[in-house]
């Protein structure tokens, strides 16, 4: 199997197919559909939150790719935002798309691997990951990253292809592991039990057909189970 992770750093023809269609809302919608029986709206639904996020908070969004979940910020909402990804060539992509819709001024952009990331603990209120951990070597781990860098009472949202859904899917997901496109796919339910794992409290976990769309939040100590 082709390095993923270094797919995903260097290869700007499969970046550029993957941004150009999941920017574009019939294109991504239909486009899951058709390869994995699910319905992207309710990403979509969660990406419009963004613009209820509090004044000063800090969220991190990775992999943000080419700027998908920018949509979702309002022009000079004062937030801390620092988009992240893996990828220089993914990075230039969202830097135009922060331009094209007016939100450059509250973003950061940071080359980061998720598995590893440099920041602090407790860093930030809002962690994002949309479409990444099945393109990862180590789902757990990015994951696990993720949590510890998310404040107590933050909020981790995201989504994810899994194995187990169907055999069609079972089977593409294979085909794109072979390409170096995917990574160690989470199977169904391994999501959910690794944020668990990690001490969330899973608010929301819907499946259609092979993503999975997930929220959870990190409690407060005396919160703590």
């Amino acid at each position: 199997m082709t390095d993923v992770t270094e797919k995903w750093r260097s290869d700007r023809v499969t970046a550029a197919i993957y941004d150009a269609g999941v920017k574009h809302d019939s294109v991504a919608r239909l486009g899951a559909w058709a390869m994995w029986g699910a319905d992207l709206r309710r990403m979509f639904t969660d990406i419009a939150r963004l613009a209820d996020a509090p004044v000063g908070a800090s969220v991190l969004d990775i992999p943000c790719g080419g700027g998908l979940a920018f949509r979702g910020l309002r022009t000079g909402q004062a937030v801390h935002y620092v988009a992240a990804d893996i990828s220089p060539y993914m990075l230039q992509r969202a830097r135009r798309e922060a331009d094209r819709r007016a939100v450059h001024d509250a973003i950061e952009f940071v080359q980061a691997d998720v598995t590893a990331l440099q920041f602090a603990d407790a860093s930030f209120d809002l962690c994002l990951t949309y479409n990444g951990l099945h393109c990862l070597p180590d789902p757990r781990a990015a994951l696990a990253e993720l949590v510890r860098v998310l404040r107590p009472g933050g909020t981790l949202r995201g989504t994810s292809c899994v194995i187990g859904r169907g055999p069609r899917q079972d089977a593409l997901i294979a085909m794109l592991r072979r390409a170096g496109v995917f990574g160690n796919t989470a199977r169904t339910g391994e999501i959910e039990e690794w944020l668990k794992e990690f001490g969330l409290d899973v608010v929301t976990l819907e499946r259609s057909g092979a993503v999975e769309f997930f929220e959870a939040r990190l409690p407060f100590r005396n919160e703590a189970h």
